[in-house]
């Protein structure tokens, strides 16, 4: 696995491991209502992760990106599909999402190393 993804995904596995052991109700129903709003509905899956990537890169949180990346890649996202919504986001978000844009990709191709 790429160091890239599984420094990042250690991270958040541990952390998210010890705020939730923690047993805080709002944090715990937060995390739960994350976790149903990108299940299928009325959108698939696939369009509710470009979703969240463009949310994402325009509110500037690279761990976000990182994690909707990931899940994007996993669905089956192409490289084109995620760079056509990331192109959505940099014109939302002006050019002040230009370096995250560049993590971002730089995350996708050590998704693709990992095949």
């Amino acid at each position: 696995m790429s160091k890239l993804v599984e420094e990042f995904n250690d991270y958040r596995s541990r952390m998210n491991e010890k705020l939730l052991a923690d047993n805080h109700k709002i944090i715990k129903r937060i995390f739960n209502l994350d976790t149903n709003a990108y299940a299928a509905g009325a959108l698939d899956v696939k369009t509710k992760e470009l979703l969240g990537l463009v949310a994402s890169t325009v509110l500037r949180c690279d761990d976000c990106i990182k994690y909707h990346l990931e899940t994007s890649y996993k669905e089956g996202i192409t490289k084109e599909e995620m760079m056509e919504a990331m192109g959505i986001a940099t014109l939302v978000g002006g050019t002040i999402v230009i370096p995250h844009l560049r993590r971002a990709y730089e995350f996708w191709e050590a998704l693709e190393e990992i095949k």
